[in-house]
């Protein structure tokens, strides 16, 4: 008599939970790709954005632009590894689109709308990734 072993399945997903996970990874590439894109336009282009007079935080625009193409590097990587459900990259996702949104509340003087749309993004994307089921433990 033989004793078989069963490994342990994983749990059954809702749609809901898997809906959420590809849109959170769709939206890691997007917002990823809107970093990029204003990153390489205030390296390339100091006068594109106004800067507001007084600011607390007054960096050049330059500095912003290569911080918005590390971050936007930095979160297409982590929607690349959330593509294939795995624990690093919920993780990093969340810790992406945490620098994300703080970066982007920083950039608010610069250019406002586009920011406060990035924010929702990334809190959008932490409440997907922290859906139960969303990534494999």
């Amino acid at each position: 008599m033989s004793m078989q072993y069963e490994q342990p399945q994983d749990p059954q997903l809702s749609g809901w939970a898997i809906g959420g996970i590809v849109f959170a990874t769709t939206m890691m590439f997007l917002a990823g790709v809107f970093h990029v894109i204003t990153g390489l336009v205030a390296i390339f282009d100091d006068e594109f954005f106004v800067v507001t007079r007084n600011y607390t935080f007054d960096l050049d625009v330059t500095g912003w632009g290569w911080i918005q193409l590390l971050l936007g590097i930095l979160l297409l990587s982590a929607g690349w590894g959330l593509y294939n459900r795995s624990t690093w990259a919920g993780i990093f996702t969340i810790f992406a689109a945490s620098l994300s949104a703080i970066a982007n509340f920083f950039f608010i003087p610069y250019y406002p709308i586009w920011a406060l749309v990035v924010i929702g993004i990334d809190v959008w994307v932490i409440w997907a990734v922290t859906r139960p089921g969303a990534i494999r433990t």
